[in-house]
C-alpha cells in the first residue's frame, strides 16, 4: 500500500526508507521560475553514496550556477502536504522560501514566492505519470516525474543585492529519483511561448536494464488545456534525432500527429547529477534556450510557436 502511494503522488518525497540505509539514492527537485528576462532555478534534494548522505540546494541562472552543500540532519520532510526543508529553505507546490548566504560561494540569496493556477499533464491509474507504465517499475535507474508544466509566480527574490519582483511570472515543477541519471540523454522544457496557454517539456534518453538497452522517450505539449502525449509506452516513434553545434533536431510521431521540435543551446553552465546516488557527474544547463515546437495533424500545421527562457540539458557520456 505504502509503495502505491507513493507512486500516485509523486510529488511526495519518495526516498524516506533510504535516509536510514546506506543504500545508494538520489532525489532532487527541480523549482523553475521566469519572470521577464529573469530566470532562476531551485535544485534541492539528497544524495545518498555508501553510507555518505548528504543535502543540497543547486541554484542556476543565465549567467551563473552554485551548488550549496548542507548536512543530511539539514533535510526534513512531509508528504501531506508535501513539503521539504533544507536548512532555512523550504518548499511545496504552492510556495518557496529561500535563505542562503555562503561567503565562499558569494552567494547572498533569499526571497519567498508564491504559486497558483497550476497546470499539469493528464493522469490515470495505468499512467500516474509522465514515465507512465514504466512508474511502476521499481529498478529504474532513473524515475522521472513532473509536478507542475505551468504555473503563475508572484513574489520576489534577491540575489546578491539585486531585487527581483515576480509580478506577473511563469513556473515549472518536476523532479528525479533513483541511483544514477542517464549516461546520455537530452532534455528540454518551456513555457515562455507566444500563446501564453502554452507548456512544452521533452526527454529522450538511453535507459538501461540489467539485460537490455533501448532509448526511451517521454514529451508533453499542452496548448488550450488539450495535451498531446508523445511517449515509449504509447507507441510514439522518433523519426528524427539530430544534435550538432548546440542546435537539436526532433520529429516524433504517433499515429496521425507529428511533432518537430527545434532547440538552439545557449549559455550553458555547470551542474552536478547523480552517479550510484553520489553528486559527481558534471553536466551542462542552459536556461537560456529557445526551443520551437511544430505540431501536425496528417500533415496538416495545427500549432506552432517559440519559446524563450528555456531549460536545455544535452548529456552525450
Amino acid at each position: 500500500m505504502r509503495k502505491l502511494y507513493l507512486i500516485k503522488n509523486p510529488e511526495v518525497f519518495q526516498g524516506g526508507k533510504y535516509l536510514n540505509s546506506n543504500i545508494n539514492y538520489f532525489e532532487g527537485y527541480y523549482f523553475k521560475n521566469v519572470v521577464n528576462d529573469f530566470v532562476i532555478s531551485f535544485i534541492p534534494g539528497i544524495s545518498i553514496n555508501n553510507g555518505k548522505k548528504g543535502a543540497f540546494i543547486q541554484v542556476v541562472t543565465k549567467k551563473e550556477s552554485w551548488y550549496v552543500n548542507y548536512n543530511i540532519d539539514d533535510f526534513e520532510y512531509n508528504n501531506d502536504p508535501f513539503w521539504i526543508r533544507i536548512g532555512n529553505n523550504y518548499f511545496s507546490e504552492n510556495r518557496i522560501h529561500i535563505d542562503i548566504e555562503d561567503r565562499d560561494l558569494e552567494l547572498k540569496l533569499f526571497g519567498d514566492l508564491k504559486y497558483s493556477k497550476g497546470i499539469n499533464i493528464n493522469k490515470k491509474i495505468i499512467f500516474p505519470n509522465i514515465m507512465g507504465i514504466f512508474s511502476y517499475i521499481p529498478f529504474m535507474e532513473c524515475n522521472h516525474a513532473i509536478l507542475k508544466m505551468e504555473n503563475k509566480v508572484s513574489g520576489f527574490i534577491s540575489l546578491n543585492d539585486k531585487k527581483i519582483e515576480f509580478l506577473d511570472g511563469v513556473g515549472y515543477i518536476e523532479k528525479d529519483y533513483g541511483k544514477s541519471f542517464p549516461k546520455r540523454y537530452i532534455w528540454g522544457e518551456g513555457n515562455c511561448f507566444k500563446n501564453k496557454n502554452c507548456s512544452f517539456m521533452f526527454s529522450i534518453a538511453d535507459i538501461s536494464f540489467k539485460i537490455f538497452n533501448f532509448k526511451g522517450l517521454i514529451c508533453s505539449l499542452i496548448v488550450n488545456d488539450k495535451e498531446y502525449r508523445f511517449a515509449t509506452y504509447n507507441f510514439s516513434k522518433i523519426e528524427k534525432f539530430e544534435i550538432e553545434n548546440g542546435k537539436v533536431n526532433i520529429i516524433l510521431k504517433k499515429r496521425k500527429y507529428i511533432l518537430e521540435i527545434e532547440c538552439d543551446n545557449n549559455n550553458s553552465l555547470m551542474l552536478k547529477a547523480p552517479v550510484n546516488g553520489s553528486m559527481a557527474k558534471e553536466i551542462f544547463e542552459s536556461v537560456d534556450s529557445v526551443i520551437k515546437v511544430t505540431l501536425k495533424k496528417k500533415n496538416k500545421v495545427i500549432f506552432s510557436d517559440i519559446s524563450n527562457n528555456c531549460g536545455l540539458e544535452i548529456v552525450n557520456e
